[in-house]
Parts: structure tokens; C-alpha cells; sequence
């Protein structure tokens, strides 16, 4: 692995450890020449279905994309990297499971406000305003109130981990 502070061919890795959901590994390292440190992630490629696009173009899936998405909506919200790293691969696991060769970019917009929903009400507006393409604040008021009848991210942990108590007895 390539130093990316002095270019240096030889690096160490000083740790490593499963991240995620345990289907990636996060190596600390450390160049040989200039002792910098720096984090790499290793994760298996696999074959993830073409997107087509709404314009009929076809593109090869992009994590990357589908993480920045999903973070720029996540701005300044108390969600962490690792929990938008989780979303990413859940979504990415469940294209790979569908066995479809294709898949419609709208179908990937629908995992990504799912997960989001699941994450924080207020990123969800926000991709959803941009993917639905909202177009007067009635839009976001019918969207808001549809929320509204649903349990919060957090009320929904809470429910989870009563479930899981009551399997514990």
C-alpha cells in the first residue's frame, strides 16, 4: 500500500479489526519512511447489478455515490459515519442477494430513504424532497404528517430492545 502523505511503497499495518457489519476490515498502518499513520478499508468485490438511470443510461453501481447521497442528507445530523457505512451495506447486500444483472436507480433511491427513515426523520425529508422532487411546501407538509403516525428512529430502538429483553426471560 502506497503512503498517501510521502508516496513511500512499504507501509506496516499496525491493527486490524472487522468494521461494519463484520464484510470489511479496517487496517492502521504505517509508512515505513515518514512514520505517518493512516486507515485503509479492505472489502471484498463482488458483482453488483448495473443501474439504469431514469434517462435509460446503464452504469455500473457506485458505493461511493450512494454514500455521498446519503451523507449530504445526513449533514449535520447525530448519525455516525459508522451507521451510514452500515446503511450503505445493508443496501449494497440486498442488490447482490436480489440476483438481477440490472437494477432501477428508483429502486435504489427507495433502499436509500428506507434506511434513512430508519436513521433520522429529518434526512429523510431532506432526500426525499430532492428524489421525489417536491415541489411546493405542501409536498413537504403531506410528507411530514405521514411521518408523523410512525414511530421515531428512537422509539423504534426502544421498542427493538424490549423485544429482546423479553426473549432474554
Amino acid at each position: 500500500m502506497r503512503c498517501p502523505f510521502c508516496g513511500a511503497q512499504d507501509t506496516k499495518v499496525v491493527d486490524s479489526r472487522l468494521s461494519g457489519e463484520g464484510d470489511q476490515v479496517r487496517r492502521r498502518r504505517r509508512c515505513t519512511v515518514c512514520n505517518e499513520r493512516f486507515t485503509t478499508y479492505e472489502t471484498a468485490e463482488l458483482n453488483l447489478p448495473r443501474v439504469i438511470k431514469s434517462d435509460g443510461r446503464r452504469v455500473n453501481f457506485d458505493g461511493r455515490k450512494l454514500r455521498a447521497g446519503m451523507s449530504r442528507a445526513l449533514e449535520k445530523r447525530p448519525v455516525s459515519t459508522d451507521d451510514i457505512e452500515s446503511a450503505v451495506n445493508r443496501i449494497s447486500r440486498q442488490l447482490m442477494a436480489s440476483g438481477e444483472s440490472e437494477v432501477s436507480s428508483r429502486h435504489i433511491g427507495e433502499r436509500v430513504m428506507e434506511e434513512l427513515k430508519a436513521m433520522d426523520q429529518v434526512a429523510y425529508v431532506r432526500f426525499a424532497s430532492v428524489y421525489r422532487q417536491f415541489e411546493d411546501v405542501n409536498a413537504f407538509r403531506e410528507e411530514i404528517e405521514r411521518l408523523e403516525g410512525q414511530p421515531t428512529p428512537e422509539e423504534r430502538r426502544l421498542q427493538l430492545d424490549l423485544l429482546e429483553g423479553d426473549e432474554k426471560k
